[in-house]
């Protein structure tokens, strides 16, 4: 996230600045300007939401090419569970695993099969009482993100362990290495991401100095390629490896219906609903709680913005195929692996601090607060800022004026148009 590596992007020539993506920013990173919406790198946490709001699809994400499989000896796929049910008719995952080999793959990693094992390892980790309560889930990479910009008092709260993702990758290296004698840097670890927080996450990973995965390609460029390789047919070859809890992560609740003897946890998804929540953990509101699970998007992955299928379609599909598989496949054998843990440790980014030292930033706030006071507080979004609060700020950063408000400058001419017919008046008597 220092580097500002993103997956979301702007398509200029799309946008027409209808303003409908800054009221929904988690962190305010996008303004209107001249016509056209721009993204601040600094503090965009790749959450998506406002691909999924643009009516124009002026946003997009940009992941890496299929294409990347040419690279690489031996290419592995790390699955998602919530691929499977972007397809009918799919009774477990044999089907889906069977034509990623036929499609250019070599061998296949279920992301599901490692959430497993980081939900044994979570069970352990809130056994110990390691971690401050409530634990925050560290599965979501916008979620992760977001709590690193705006809510660094919670930092101590998130889960120490890599996503079921980026472990799969680990895992499914180093059993490639094993099984074919390569050198790792010859085998290829792809994962297939249901949305753009995860592009990023294999691009600049957070809590992870660099991520085992060597291409993130969305789920949207797959899809027909595989639909292509399943209509064909073909063997169906026993290659899952994961059970019904693993599959239950793609969907929001997953995780923490999990957690072997957790019962006081707190689930939300949408960025919304996950900021609130976040607000009222700042806050000390909830007590009792030990395990909070949120997701960047409305319903857990199957909402993503890469995803195809409903997502209210695909729960119940995930649902009909956990109750033809078992319960779960994989346990920790012992400790928790540290391959599973951050290697680096979580940071506030402070990219939302008005200055960088505390006289800064004192005085500026208090310029911002009488500039707050001479603009209307409609918060209707015209001058390209989400909130007049957010225009305040700007101003006082240099980036903006107070006569970009459109009502204010309304006013401004109201009051000169009176005050020179109350002229013209006086002198005519």
């Amino acid at each position: 996230m220092d580097q500002f590596v993103h997956s979301v992007t702007l398509e200029e020539r799309l946008c027409n600045g209808c303003t409908n993506c800054i009221k929904r920013c988690p962190t305010q990173a996008i303004r209107v300007r001249a016509g056209k919406a721009v993204i601040a790198a600094e503090r965009c946490i790749d959450c998506g939401e406002c691909i999924r709001l643009c009516p124009h699809r002026a946003k997009r994400a940009v992941s890496d090419p299929l294409a990347l499989l040419g690279h690489f000896e031996y290419r592995v796929a790390i699955v998602p569970p919530g691929l499977y049910v972007q397809y009918n008719h799919q009774k477990n995952q044999n089907l889906v695993l069977g034509a990623l080999r036929r499609v250019g793959f070599d061998e296949v990693f279920e992301e599901a099969a490692a959430a497993e094992l980081i939900s044994d390892a979570t069970s352990r980790i809130l056994a110990t009482g390691s971690v401050a309560r409530p634990v925050i889930s560290s599965a979501c990479p916008a979620v992760t993100r977001l709590i690193r910009v705006r809510f660094p008092e919670l930092i101590d709260h998130v889960l120490p362990l890599v996503p079921p993702m980026e472990l799969a990758a680990r895992m499914a290296r180093r059993r490639a290495a094993e099984k074919t004698g390569l050198a790792p840097e010859a085998i290829g670890c792809i994962a297939l991401v249901p949305c753009p927080a995860k592009v990023t996450m294999r691009r600049a990973p957070v809590g992870s100095s660099h991520s085992a995965l060597d291409g993130a390609v969305s789920i949207t460029e797959i899809y027909p390629r595989l639909l292509a390789a399943m209509n064909e047919g073909g063997a169906s070859t026993h290659l899952a490896t994961a059970g019904a809890a693993g599959l239950a992560w793609a969907a929001s609740g997953g995780e923490a219906a999990c957690l072997a003897g957790v019962e006081n946890h707190l689930v939300a998804d949408g960025m919304e609903n996950i900021t609130k929540v976040l607000e009222d953990l700042e806050d000390e509101k909830y007590e009792g709680i030990d395990f909070v699970e949120l997701r960047a998007c409305a319903g857990g992955c199957l909402g993503g913005s890469l995803q195809l299928e409903n997502p209210y379609i695909a729960r119940t599909k995930l649902r009909r195929m956990q109750r033809s598989v078992p319960g779960s496949y994989n346990r920790l054998p012992g400790g928790v692996p540290t391959e599973m843990l951050w290697d680096t440790d979580l940071t506030y980014a402070p990219v939302l601090e008005l200055g960088a030292t505390r006289g800064e930033r004192f005085e500026r706030y208090n310029r911002m607060q009488t500039i707050l006071k001479s603009l209307p507080g409609l918060d209707c979004g015209a001058c390209g800022a989400p909130s007049c609060e957010a225009l305040a700020e700007d101003v006082v950063r240099g980036e903006a004026a107070v006569t970009d408000c459109a009502l204010l400058r309304c006013r401004q001419l109201e009051a000169k148009l009176r005050a020179k017919e109350n002229a013209e008046e006086g002198s005519g008597a």
